[in-house]
């Protein structure tokens, strides 16, 4: 009787290593070589705006009385087609005005370091240019953060805050470093691009037709990480720590937009209830969804973001 035999087959280390480094190399030349094919087929949106010596794009859409400016969160690489559900819903009532800082979307770097205090200064010169002087401030996610610092010095300007699953101060891990040196080195070794391309499209939603979803896949292998997003997660943890304490003005109407499922922030609710009970009129309202609640939900949005402003009677709502 014949017995079997297998044969193991053992790489040396060197070989092993070899291998790896070949393959790295290989994903990191694909990835700088499309990134450059990549950054002539980006296509303008917007309109520029001069701030500090540089310039800022923003999307404006609708001519009404009242008007409504959109924050991104950390990370988003191009707001303004990013918040094109939510600007589409919103624009038939106000003016909606959707601010790109710079390191996202078409605007352009900067080494003006990312504070909060920085971010809000940037952004009021840029509504001060488009001559917008009274406005609601809406912001996604670590916007809710920076927000508190622009009420702080612009008040007289902004009529309400509506939050769009913000992030408030002591939220859990909000003071945690993010791994800024990894982000880099994935992006230079073509990983993330290899990720992104074997993940699911986070834009492959009715909202957003094929050639915004191929605009965006664009911008975030150019966006991402870049210089001025690397220092904004970096200071994201004292952008945290520095809003410990702080509250909106008790006068100031909030609306927050909570997701309530797949929560992976402890006593997020609790959190953002707490928020609005912090000032006179303060409403959260309960969404079933993911932390980007405009690529799906905007409609459910616009639809309470207009009913708040009009009970909430804040000057230039829609009756």
């Amino acid at each position: 009787m014949k017995r079997s035999t297998k044969l193991a087959i053992v790489l040396p280390p060197v070989l092993v290593v070899a291998t790896l480094a070949g393959l790295l190399a290989t994903t990191a030349t694909i990835n700088a070589v499309a990134t450059r094919d990549e950054d002539a087929r980006i296509e303008p949106y917007g309109q520029r705006v001069a701030v500090g010596g540089r310039e800022l794009n923003v999307v404006v859409s609708g001519d009404h009385d009242q008007t409504v400016v959109l924050l991104p969160g950390l990370g988003t690489a191009a707001p303004g087609l990013d918040f094109a559900p939510l600007i589409d819903e919103l624009d038939d009532t106000y003016r909606v005005v959707a601010v790109e800082p710079f390191g996202t979307g078409l605007s352009d770097q900067t080494d003006v370091p990312r504070t909060a205090e920085n971010i809000a200064a940037e952004v009021h010169e840029a509504l001060q240019q488009l001559g917008v002087e009274r406005y609601v401030l809406a912001g996604h996610s670590i916007s809710g953060v920076y927000a508190l610092s622009y009420v702080e010095a612009y008040r007289d300007e902004v009529v309400a805050f509506v939050g769009i699953d913000s992030s408030v101060p002591g939220q859990p891990s909000g003071e945690d470093p993010i791994a800024t040196d990894a982000v880099v080195l994935l992006r230079d070794l073509g990983i993330t691009r290899l990720l992104r391309d074997l993940a699911p499209d986070p834009y492959d939603v009715e909202a957003y037709d094929g050639a915004t979803r191929e605009q965006i896949r664009m911008l975030e292998a150019r966006n991402t990480a870049a210089p001025t997003m690397i220092d904004e997660m970096r200071r994201a943890a004292d952008n945290f720590a520095e809003a410990t304490g702080r509250t909106f003005p008790v006068d100031l109407p909030v609306l927050l937009f909570v997701r309530v499922d797949d929560l992976d922030v402890d006593g997020w609710l609790e959190l953002h209830e707490a928020q609005a009970a912090s000032v006179t009129r303060g409403v959260v309202v309960r969404m079933t969804g993911d932390h980007y609640l405009h690529r799906t939900l905007s409609a459910d949005l616009a639809e309470g973001i207009r009913a708040f402003l009009s009970e909430a009677s804040v000057p230039g709502s829609a009756d």
